[in-house]
C-alpha cells in the first residue's frame, strides 16, 4: 500500500520500460512481464477476457510509473504480484483488473471517476472498496473481533475481502523492507485481523502463509525453534507424505473412486497454537504431516473415509464430519487422524 511507495526519481522506471520495449513493443499484449499473470489465468478460465487484464496493467503501470517500493522494485510489481495471487486462486478478469489498479486512486492522481469512465462501476466499485479499507485505524483498545465485523461491513462486495487478503499477503512477503517497529505492528494486525478473516472465506492456503509469516515476525526466536522441533520430528517428512499419497492412491484406484490426493506438512503456527495455547506437548500434536483427498460426491468421501481405515487404525476421537454439521464458511469435509506407515499419525 502507500506505506510501501518510496519516493524516487522515475529512472527504475524507464528502464524497465526500455528493455520491454526492446523485447517488441509496449502494448501489454505482448509484455512478458504479464506471461504469469496470464498463465495462471488461462488455467483456470480458457475463455477469459485478457484484454481488461492486459488493459488494467497498461493504466496501472502509468499511474505508478516513478514510484518504487522499498525493497527498490518498481511499485507496479506489487498489484502484479496481488493479482498473480488471485489468478493463482481462479478469480475472474474483473477482480484481477481491480487488483491490477488497487493502488492507483490511493497513491496515485488517477481519480476513481476516470476509473469508472474507463473500466466500468463494478470494478471502480471494488477499488473504492480496498481503498476505503485501506484507511482503517486499528488501534490497541480495538477488539479484534470487532475490527473484524467493521471490515466485513465495509466491503460490501466479499471480492473487496478477496483483493485485501491478497494485498496483505504480498506486503507480508516483504516485511524485511520495512523498519522492524512497522513490520510487527502489521503481523500482529495480520494474525488478529486478516488470517482469520482469510479462514471465515475458505482461503486456507493465504491463511496459513499470512499465519506463519506473522509468527516468524513477532516471535523469531520461537519460531526457529519449532521450525527445529518439526524437522527433527520429520525429517524426511515430504518423503513420507509422498508414501501415503501412494498408499492412498493406489486403494482409490482398486475401489474405482475417482480423487485427488495432496499432502502438506503442518504450518508451524499451527504448531505454536496447539503447543501454547492449549497446553499440548510436542508429541500430542498429531497433524505434523496432513493429506488432503478431494472427490467429486458426498458417497465417495464416505467411501474413501472407509478405504483409509480399512488400511489403517483410526486414532479413537480423532474423528470430525463437517458434511453433517458443516462449518461457518459452508466447509464441507470428513476428518480422521490414522496410525499410518512405520507407526505415525496422519491427519488425513
Amino acid at each position: 500500500m502507500s506505506e510501501d511507495v518510496a519516493p524516487t526519481s522515475s529512472h527504475a522506471s524507464h528502464g524497465v520500460r526500455a528493455r520491454l520495449a526492446r523485447l517488441g513493443g509496449t502494448r501489454a499484449g505482448s509484455n512478458p512481464v504479464l506471461e504469469p499473470l496470464l498463465r495462471a489465468v488461462k488455467a483456470t478460465h480458457p475463455k477469459a477476457d485478457l484484454e481488461l487484464i492486459e488493459r488494467a496493467y497498461e493504466v496501472a503501470e502509468k499511474a505508478h510509473r516513478g514510484q518504487v517500493r522499498k525493497s527498490g522494485d518498481a511499485y507496479i510489481t506489487h498489484p502484479l504480484a496481488v493479482a498473480t495471487i488471485l489468478a493463482e486462486l481462479g478469480m475472474t478478469p474483473s477482480t484481477l483488473a481491480a487488483a491490477l489498479l488497487h493502488d492507483t486512486v490511493e497513491d496515485t492522481t488517477y481519480s476513481l471517476d476516470q476509473l469508472r469512465k474507463d473500466f466500468g462501476d463494478e470494478i471502480a466499485m471494488m477499488v473504492d472498496g480496498v481503498t476505503k479499507l485501506d484507511k482503517v485505524q486499528y488501534g490497541e483498545a480495538a477488539q479484534a473481533e470487532t475490527v473484524r465485523k467493521m471490515v466485513v461491513a465495509m466491503a460490501r462486495d466479499i471480492r473487496v475481502l478477496v483483493i485485501k487478503l491478497a494485498d496483505r499477503l504480498h506486503n507480508a512477503r516483504t516485511w524485511r523492507y520495512v523498519s522492524a517497529e512497522s513490520a510487527a505492528r502489521k503481523a500482529n494486525e495480520t494474525l488478529e485481523i486478516y488470517a482469520p478473516l482469510a479462514h471465515r472465506l475458505g482461503m486456507n492456503t493465504i491463511k496459513w502463509e499470512l499465519e506463519d509469516l506473522s509468527f516468524a515476525q513477532l516471535y523469531p526466536k520461537i519460531y526457529d525453534e519449532i521450525v527445529r522441533m518439526v524437522a527433527q520430528r520429520a525429517p524426511a517428512r515430504e518423503e513420507y507424505l509422498a508414501t501415503v499419497r501412494a498408499d492412498i492412491g493406489k486403494d482409490l484406484k482398486e475401489a474405482r473412486i475417482k480423487a485427488v490426493v495432496t499432502g502438506r506438512p503442518k504450518h508451524y503456527y499451527s504448531v505454536y497454537q496447539k503447543m501454547i495455547v492449549r497446553g499440548r506437548d510436542f508429541e500430542q500434536i498429531y497433524d505434523l504431516v496432513a493429506v488432503r483427498v478431494l472427490v467429486e460426491t458426498v458417497q465417495d468421501c464416505y467411501a474413501v473415509l472407509g478405504a483409509l481405515h480399512a488400511r489403517w487404525n483410526p486414532v479413537p476421537g480423532r474423528f470430525k464430519d463437517y458434511i453433517a454439521m458443516p462449518k461457518f464458511n459452508m466447509y464441507q469435509s470428513l476428518h480422521t487422524t490414522v496410525i499410518g506407515p512405520d507407526g505415525k499419525p496422519v491427519e488425513v
